[in-house]
């Protein structure tokens, strides 16, 4: 745990006590903070009273006493209307700050040089924190990873000199970090998103600029009008800027030419990593999430070697486009994560040959936006609620059944494409779908997935390993 000794004698309130606020609050206590903690869920605050976690009904509070109020991301701060903590905060001229610009004061205050790369975007940021943080800690470098991905972002190891800190934020989190400096910031891309919380796609840009803005070394994916628009912003600025792009050929900065990660600078060009044969990191998606960690660890010193044998070994992220294993010659693929239509492309558009398992609980528009992938499918296998719909969709322009389960889906599609020779056939769970009608969530669909593949006679697990 990171202590917040920044707040050592305050009085702080705390909302919100879930997995990140309750770490908040104990970093806080550790640190020396006089808390006072609470949430709109009694159970919530019983369990952590229970904890060791001082708590009190923050209505009743006096708001004039508290130096700092930190609220939890998943509050409302401004839209669709702030929370009420927020008006009481306000009201009283509290500063209203979150778990990552707690971490940015500890970082400050006890070791600044300690390395931190911050990475936000709507797409591509949770495999973009990964890569970054296997990269590093491959090379040998000592490496801590958490935010909006896994570890809560004070529960990680006590800030060192020497200790790389990787840090996912998503706007929310940014929204309640004003002095966020990171040695290296990352804003991969942007598209509309979560703007019942931020009311308008001006106020999103806006938040994710922030990140990058306040970092000693920004890096912006310029392949949407919103980032090209923030880096030229920069660099006016006077801000170190370094520009990655999947689909242009920069002049300056970092760009993809096929499976080649390519450095242009003072009109010279030179590859320094390629994807090929990674599987891990197929699609044009994939390109732009190593154009980013490729910058930020050349940024922070790493050799080319170090860098290659890192993307090489990097083994993906559960649930999004997770190869599983090898069977009889054919690929099986876990993307669970793809829980609507626009989040199953990558995956469609990454395999040449595919025997895709959809459905599920559907989303509006169905899969009728993924029409130009249907000449890649083999075959599909439809389940859940949404196999009526997706059979009506797929009609003429693929073949396809409707097996109804998971299990049946896995079990049929092995056996049909293991008898394809067009070769590298590859199964493919991307749903399309929420997984609410058959599993608790995505996570669970994707193990069930998993545990399905892995019960086949001759699977060669991922890393070569016989089942």
């Amino acid at each position: 745990m990171i202590a917040a000794g920044s707040f050592a004698n305050r009085k702080v309130a705390l909302f919100g006590l879930g997995g990140s606020g309750n770490a908040t609050a104990r970093a806080l206590v550790e640190g020396g903070a006089h808390v006072t903690a609470f949430d709109d869920n009694p159970q919530s605050v019983e369990a952590a009273q229970a904890a060791g976690v001082p708590v009190g009904d923050l209505r009743q509070a006096d708001w004039n006493g508290f130096a700092s109020f930190v609220l939890a991301p998943g509050v409302p701060l401004t839209h669709p209307k702030p929370h009420w903590t927020v008006d009481l905060a306000r009201g009283s001229g509290v500063e209203i700050i979150g778990d990552i610009e707690l971490f940015a004061r500890e970082r400050r205050r006890t070791a600044p040089e300690a390395p931190l790369v911050a990475i936000t975007g709507t797409n591509g940021k949770s495999t973009t924190t990964a890569l970054i943080a296997h990269i590093l800690a491959h090379s040998g470098r000592d490496t801590q990873m958490g935010g909006n991905i896994g570890k809560a972002v004070m529960t990680l190891d006590p800030i060192t000199p020497e200790r790389h800190y990787v840090v996912e934020c998503s706007s929310y989190q940014i929204d309640l970090a004003p002095s966020l400096d990171p040695t290296v910031g990352i804003l991969l891309n942007l598209t509309p998103d979560h703007l019942d919380r931020h009311g308008t796609m001006q106020n999103y840009a806006a938040i994710k600029e922030r990140l990058v803005a306040g970092s000693r070394t920004a890096i912006v994916g310029v392949d949407d009008v919103h980032c090209e628009q923030i880096a030229a912003r920069l660099e006016a600025a006077g801000n170190q800027v370094i520009r990655i792009s999947k689909r242009l050929e920069l002049d300056d900065g970092y760009f993809a030419a096929g499976t080649d990660l390519v450095h242009a600078s003072g009109g010279r060009r030179e590859t320094v990593a390629s994807l090929d044969g990674i599987g891990t990191l197929r699609g044009q998606h994939n390109a732009q999430n190593a154009l980013a960690a490729v910058a930020t660890c050349v940024a922070l010193g790493l050799s080319r070697a170090e860098i290659q044998a890192g993307l090489s070994t990097f083994p993906g992220l559960a649930h999004r486009m997770e190869i599983i294993g090898t069977r009889k010659g054919v690929l099986f693929v876990n993307d669970s994560k793809a829980t609507n239509a626009e989040a199953a492309a990558p995956a469609l558009s990454s395999f040449p040959r595919i025997y895709w398992i959809a459905g599920g609980l559907p989303k509006e528009g169905g899969i009728e936006t993924l029409r130009a992938f249907f000449p890649r499918i083999a075959r599909a296998y439809l389940i859940g609620e949404a196999a009526p719909a997706f059979a009506a969709t797929l009609g003429a322009a693929a073949p396809f059944e409707i097996a109804g389960t998971l299990d049946a889906a896995v079990a049929h599609a092995a056996r049909d494409a293991a008898d394809d020779s067009a070769g590298e056939p590859v199964v493919l769970l991307s749903p399309a779908c929420a997984s609410f009608d058959q599993f608790k969530n995505f996570e669970v669909r994707g193990e069930a997935f998993r545990s399905a593949v892995q019960a086949l006679d001759g699977l060669v697990s991922f890393g070569g390993t016989p089942q």
